[in-house]
Protein backbone atom coordinates (compact mmCIF):
# COMPACT_ATOMS: atom_id res chain seq x y z
CA UNK A 1 0.00 0.00 0.00
CA UNK A 2 1.48 3.56 -0.81
CA UNK A 3 1.79 6.84 1.55
CA UNK A 4 -1.53 8.87 2.19
CA UNK A 5 -0.63 12.04 1.72
CA UNK A 6 -2.19 15.37 2.98
CA UNK A 7 -1.03 19.21 2.97
CA UNK A 8 1.46 18.84 5.75
CA UNK A 9 1.66 15.25 5.96
CA UNK A 10 2.77 11.74 4.80
CA UNK A 11 0.93 8.90 6.42
CA UNK A 12 3.03 6.18 5.65
CA UNK A 13 1.61 2.28 6.16
CA UNK A 14 3.65 0.16 8.53
CA UNK A 15 5.04 -2.69 7.53
CA UNK A 16 6.03 -5.20 10.06
CA UNK A 17 9.74 -4.90 9.69
CA UNK A 18 8.97 -1.37 10.66
CA UNK A 19 6.79 -2.28 13.46
CA UNK A 20 9.62 -4.22 15.26
CA UNK A 21 12.13 -1.13 14.74
CA UNK A 22 9.38 0.93 16.52
CA UNK A 23 9.02 -1.80 19.40
CA UNK A 24 12.78 -2.25 19.60
CA UNK A 25 13.49 1.97 19.12
CA UNK A 26 15.70 0.91 16.59
CA UNK A 27 15.48 3.22 13.16
CA UNK A 28 16.45 2.33 10.22
CA UNK A 29 19.06 4.44 8.23
CA UNK A 30 16.36 5.79 5.92
CA UNK A 31 13.84 6.49 8.78
CA UNK A 32 13.90 10.07 10.50
CA UNK A 33 12.69 10.18 14.16
CA UNK A 34 12.12 13.43 15.47
CA UNK A 35 12.94 13.66 19.24
CA UNK A 36 10.99 11.79 21.51
CA UNK A 37 9.32 9.29 18.88
CA UNK A 38 8.73 6.51 19.24
CA UNK A 39 6.06 7.14 22.26
CA UNK A 40 4.56 4.64 24.41
CA UNK A 41 1.62 4.50 22.45
CA UNK A 42 3.07 4.29 19.01
CA UNK A 43 4.83 0.86 20.87
CA UNK A 44 1.93 -0.19 22.03
CA UNK A 45 0.11 -0.15 18.47
CA UNK A 46 2.94 -1.62 16.96
CA UNK A 47 2.85 -3.81 19.23
CA UNK A 48 -0.82 -4.71 18.57
CA UNK A 49 -0.33 -4.54 14.52
CA UNK A 50 2.56 -7.34 14.75
CA UNK A 51 -0.17 -9.34 16.82
CA UNK A 52 -2.58 -9.05 13.92
CA UNK A 53 0.17 -9.97 11.04
CA UNK A 54 1.09 -12.97 12.94
CA UNK A 55 -2.44 -13.70 13.28
CA UNK A 56 -4.21 -13.00 10.15
CA UNK A 57 -1.84 -11.18 8.43
CA UNK A 58 -1.33 -7.68 7.03
CA UNK A 59 -4.29 -5.78 7.69
CA UNK A 60 -4.03 -2.98 5.73
CA UNK A 61 -5.38 -0.59 5.11
CA UNK A 62 -7.07 -1.00 8.51
CA UNK A 63 -3.68 -1.01 10.03
CA UNK A 64 -1.18 1.59 11.42
CA UNK A 65 0.47 4.59 9.98
CA UNK A 66 3.61 6.19 10.78
CA UNK A 67 2.34 10.41 10.80
CA UNK A 68 5.40 12.17 8.89
CA UNK A 69 6.51 15.66 8.23
CA UNK A 70 6.22 16.50 4.22
CA UNK A 71 8.71 18.68 4.72
CA UNK A 72 11.18 16.79 6.07
CA UNK A 73 10.12 13.00 6.38
CA UNK A 74 10.63 13.34 10.28
CA UNK A 75 8.22 10.78 11.84
CA UNK A 76 6.47 12.70 14.75
CA UNK A 77 3.53 9.97 16.16
CA UNK A 78 1.22 7.32 14.93
CA UNK A 79 -2.30 7.15 13.66
CA UNK A 80 -4.21 4.13 12.49
CA UNK A 81 -7.38 1.22 12.84
CA UNK A 82 -7.65 -1.07 15.76
CA UNK A 83 -8.67 -3.88 13.02
CA UNK A 84 -10.38 -4.36 10.45
CA UNK A 85 -14.35 -3.31 9.47
CA UNK A 86 -16.65 -5.72 11.70
CA UNK A 87 -20.05 -7.15 10.57
CA UNK A 88 -21.72 -4.15 10.80
CA UNK A 89 -18.74 -1.64 8.65
CA UNK A 90 -17.79 -0.11 12.03
CA UNK A 91 -13.74 0.50 12.76
CA UNK A 92 -11.98 2.23 15.55
CA UNK A 93 -9.18 4.63 15.35
CA UNK A 94 -6.41 5.79 17.75
CA UNK A 95 -3.75 8.47 17.23
CA UNK A 96 -1.24 10.03 19.16
CA UNK A 97 1.79 12.67 18.14
CA UNK A 98 4.98 13.53 20.10
CA UNK A 99 4.14 16.62 22.53
CA UNK A 100 6.72 18.92 20.10
CA UNK A 101 4.60 18.26 17.38
CA UNK A 102 0.84 18.98 19.31
CA UNK A 103 -1.35 21.80 18.90
CA UNK A 104 -0.28 22.45 15.62
CA UNK A 105 -3.69 20.66 13.80
CA UNK A 106 -1.43 17.52 13.21
CA UNK A 107 -3.50 15.01 14.53
CA UNK A 108 -6.85 16.04 12.93
CA UNK A 109 -5.40 16.22 9.63
CA UNK A 110 -4.04 12.53 10.08
CA UNK A 111 -7.36 11.82 10.95
CA UNK A 112 -9.25 13.32 8.45
CA UNK A 113 -7.21 11.15 5.88
CA UNK A 114 -8.03 8.26 7.77
CA UNK A 115 -11.84 8.67 7.88
CA UNK A 116 -11.40 9.39 4.14
CA UNK A 117 -9.70 6.04 3.55
CA UNK A 118 -12.07 4.60 6.10
CA UNK A 119 -15.36 5.55 3.42
CA UNK A 120 -13.79 4.74 0.37
CA UNK A 121 -13.53 1.21 2.02
CA UNK A 122 -16.92 0.94 2.43
CA UNK A 123 -17.01 1.90 6.42
CA UNK A 124 -20.50 3.38 7.86
CA UNK A 125 -18.97 4.04 11.39
CA UNK A 126 -15.85 5.21 12.65
CA UNK A 127 -15.31 5.92 16.56
CA UNK A 128 -12.93 6.92 18.51
CA UNK A 129 -12.36 7.91 22.83
CA UNK A 130 -10.54 10.10 24.77
CA UNK A 131 -10.19 10.33 28.72
CA UNK A 132 -12.85 12.92 29.73
CA UNK A 133 -9.41 14.84 30.79
CA UNK A 134 -7.75 14.83 27.28
CA UNK A 135 -9.80 17.78 26.16
CA UNK A 136 -7.20 18.11 23.50
CA UNK A 137 -8.21 14.48 21.70
CA UNK A 138 -11.71 15.69 22.36
CA UNK A 139 -11.09 18.84 19.77
CA UNK A 140 -9.30 16.79 17.48
CA UNK A 141 -12.17 14.12 16.88
CA UNK A 142 -14.18 17.16 16.62
CA UNK A 143 -12.20 19.20 14.40
CA UNK A 144 -11.75 16.01 11.95
CA UNK A 145 -15.68 15.83 11.87
CA UNK A 146 -16.26 13.19 14.71
CA UNK A 147 -19.24 13.77 16.86
CA UNK A 148 -19.57 13.28 20.64
CA UNK A 149 -21.23 9.56 21.22
CA UNK A 150 -21.90 9.04 24.85
CA UNK A 151 -19.50 8.78 27.33
CA UNK A 152 -18.74 6.60 31.07
CA UNK A 153 -16.86 6.83 33.92
CA UNK A 154 -13.74 7.10 32.48
CA UNK A 155 -14.09 8.35 28.68
CA UNK A 156 -15.75 9.73 26.42
CA UNK A 157 -16.77 8.25 23.13
CA UNK A 158 -16.77 9.91 19.21
CA UNK A 159 -18.16 8.65 16.08
CA UNK A 160 -18.39 9.49 12.27
CA UNK A 161 -21.33 7.68 10.38
CA UNK A 162 -21.85 7.76 6.90
CA UNK A 163 -25.11 5.32 4.98
CA UNK A 164 -24.85 2.42 4.61
CA UNK A 165 -23.15 1.67 1.11
CA UNK A 166 -25.19 0.80 -1.92
CA UNK A 167 -24.87 -3.07 -2.23
CA UNK A 168 -22.48 -4.21 -5.00
CA UNK A 169 -23.60 -4.12 -7.97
Amino acid sequence: MSDLLTARLVLHPLTADEAERIVSGTPDDETRWAPGYPAEGDVLAATRFLRTCAATGDPHPFSNYEIRLREDGRAIGGAGFHGPADEYGTVTIGYGLIPSARGRGYAAEALRELLRLARAHGVTRVKGDADHDNIASHRVMTAAGMHPAGQDDHVRYFETTWPTPPPAA
